[in-house]
């Protein structure tokens, strides 16, 4: 069983990785967006970014750092699937997961105002702001000091693939490929030595 989470800037091609994991390559997807929108809901809570990114970091000061994404692999692993968890924002969230088997991080980033486009087109709850809006939500996730808030820089600094996305999505799916294909072949060797 392989996992391997996502994580990267805003509009970088997250979901573009998630789509090719689940509809090419077999994996279940699990996303931070998905269950913090569930928990949204249900708390009565607007669906917007400043609400999603609120509860995520009190989630996360209350129950530690990994959290949601413990919650997350706890459901990948009882699906016996390869699983794709989508949208790892903290480090805390991935030295949970490199403590544990079999886990690849992916990273992914591009040029922002590329980005700005991605998300204006793809127009999610989340998604409904201005470039200026953009530009301040992506700085407030890029760094910071409080190991329960997100810290993109760093996420992106401890992934094992780095992929740009500046060019077709086409480029960007023949690296995805490779990458998958090389850790299959990684997994595939360690079964045959254990």
């Amino acid at each position: 069983m392989i996992i391997i989470g996502i994580t990267g800037t805003l509009g970088a091609g997250k979901g573009t990785i998630v789509d090719f994991l689940t509809e090419e390559e077999g994996f279940e997807h699990y996303s931070v967006r998905n269950y913090l929108l569930v928990e949204m809901k249900r708390l009565g809570m607007p669906e917007n970014r400043d609400s999603m990114t609120s509860l995520a970091n009190k989630l996360r000061a209350a129950f530690g750092s990994s959290y949601i994404i413990d919650k997350l692999y706890e459901k990948a692993l009882e699906s016996h699937h390869n699983c794709v968890i989508e949208s790892i924002r903290t480090p805390g969230e991935i030295l949970s997961l490199k403590r544990k088997l079999d886990f690849y991080l992916f990273a992914v980033d591009a040029e922002q105002k590329t980005r700005f486009k991605r998300i204006k087109k793809r127009a999610s709850e989340t998604d409904r702001v201005n470039f200026k809006e953009f530009v301040t939500n992506e700085m407030r996730e890029m760094e910071s000091d409080d190991p329960h808030k997100q810290n993109l820089s760093k996420c992106i600094e401890m992934a094992d693939y780095i992929f740009r996305n500046d060019s077709s999505v086409k480029d960007l799916l023949k690296k995805v490929k490779a990458a998958t294909d090389e850790i299959k072949k990684i997994v595939e060797n360690d079964k045959r030595k254990d």
